[in-house]
């Protein structure tokens, strides 16, 4: 019966091998599992011809257990535990058989079937664990494998639930932007048409001003003319003189109410909807009107900001046929711009003795008109170079900036001119638009 103590150490052995080839600890063990086959099989044939047959199965029981314990021992076989432990009723059985044989041999010629049926009850009892602990296994595998699936499944729902929040929450954030830029808008629509309403108040008085004044000064040189030359000559110098002042106090009077005329007249321009309508313009005019309108607006604001202006023009090039009022504001927002960016870049000081520089020029080029607009301020990344034309996207602090100013003049170029507007930028060092006019709106 000693026979089954080192088939089933031979068996556990093989059983334990098998598994760990497929992993890195098999290596480790390669040498032990080789020596162990044959010294299993070695020690059954020693055993089993030099010792009887209550010995061979003590000794067969002995070398089991030595064998399971040294296995237990080992943190390697530590997944084997219940193959392992499935060996301990044989070994007990073993070790009962040889004893009572030994010690007490007619009792145990007596029970000697009994025995001899708890070995092979223990054997048996081996494979029946060993069947069940696979079948555990199978089925702890099947839940841990359905386990990670619904983790995965739940982290991939997590995220995509993350997602839609953030992307709501974006949708949310643009749509309170947009309503602020929308009331914004009606803001401005409203102070514009005030902004309309005082101009047209003032260019009444203003236009009464201006003629008066011009009377005024006519009726002056009448009175030089006329009863001046009936005053006796002592008194004539200083009535001369008395008339020479008020006369240049009406030409100041009348050069200033002038140019607060050009100045209401400009209001109503800008607050006044563009009816689409193309006139001959000269482009160099209205760019050199418009930088200084934008710089001087900036300075009216901060005092202390201070850029120096720098002008380029090509005189050749012929008036083109555009839409004054809308290209006028194309480039009040692209100067606007400019002078932002300096401004900002002189504020936060990254360079010593920096001198803020805005610069325009014109050139006539294959047969288009080419303006350049250039500033030496921040710059504009190059990740979102190519959002900047986008309607309501601004770099600009919120509520310094509505994100349709460039928007609105690339459309006016693009679609109202046949045009088009091009960006070059290095972040820190310069920003330039390039605007193109083709030849069909010259006239």
């Amino acid at each position: 019966m000693h026979f089954f103590s080192f088939l089933a150490g031979f068996l556990l052995i093989r059983r334990i091998k098998k598994p760990l080839e497929k992993s890195s600890l098999y290596i480790k063990w390669q040498s032990l599992f080789a020596f162990s086959g044959w010294a299993v099989v070695a020690l059954f044939f020693v055993v089993s011809f030099f010792f009887s047959d209550e010995a061979s199965v003590f000794l067969g029981s002995i070398f089991l257990l030595g064998l399971l314990l040294y296995l237990e021992k080992e943190p390697d076989f530590s997944e084997f535990k219940p193959y392992i432990q499935a060996n301990y009723p044989l070994v007990f059985a073993g070790i009962l058989n040889s004893f009572v044989g030994l010690a007490m041999p007619d009792f145990y010629d007596s029970w000697e079937g009994y025995f001899k049926f708890t070995i092979v009850g223990s054997f048996i009892w081996i494979f029946a664990r060993w069947a069940n602990s696979r079948k555990q296994q199978q089925e702890l595998r099947i839940v841990e494998d359905r386990k990670a699936e619904l983790e995965a499944l739940v982290k991939d729902r997590t995220a995509e639930l993350t997602q839609q929040k953030v992307a709501l929450q974006k949708t949310v954030e643009e749509l309170k932007v947009t309503q602020t830029q929308l009331i914004q808008q009606e803001k401005l629509a409203s102070l514009g048409e005030l902004t309309a309403g005082i101009a047209h108040e003032i260019q009444n008085p203003l236009n009464f001003v201006n003629n008066f004044s011009e009377l005024s000064v006519e009726l002056v040189d009448e009175l030089n003319s006329g009863p001046l030359q009936m005053l006796p000559d002592a008194e004539k110098g200083h009535f001369r003189a008395i008339l020479q002042d008020l006369t240049q106090n009406l030409q100041k009077i009348h050069h200033h109410g002038k140019r607060a005329d050009s100045i209401v007249k400009g209001m109503l321009q800008h607050t006044r909807a563009s009816t689409g309508q193309k006139e001959l313009t000269d482009i160099n005019a209205l760019a050199e009107e418009y930088i200084r309108l934008s710089y001087h607006g900036l300075r009216a604001k901060d005092k202390s900001f201070c850029a120096k202006m720098e002008t380029h023009f090509d005189n050749n090039i012929p008036k083109l046929e555009v839409v004054p009022q809308d290209l006028g504001r194309v480039l009040l927002n692209l100067f606007n711009n400019a002078f932002y960016a300096v401004q900002q870049k002189m504020i936060s000081g990254a360079l010593e003795n920096y001198q803020p520089l805005v610069q325009v020029s014109t050139i006539w080029k294959s047969k288009a008109l080419e303006l350049r607009i250039r500033d030496n301020g921040c710059g504009i990344p190059e990740n979102i170079r190519h959002k900047i034309l986008q309607p309501f996207f601004t770099t600009k602090p919120t509520g310094q900036g509505t994100g349709l100013g460039l928007s609105l003049s690339y459309d006016i170029i693009t679609k109202g001119h046949n045009g088009e507007i091009r960006i070059n930028s290095k972040e820190g060092e310069y920003t330039e638009f390039i605007i193109r006019l083709p030849m069909l709106n010259l006239k």
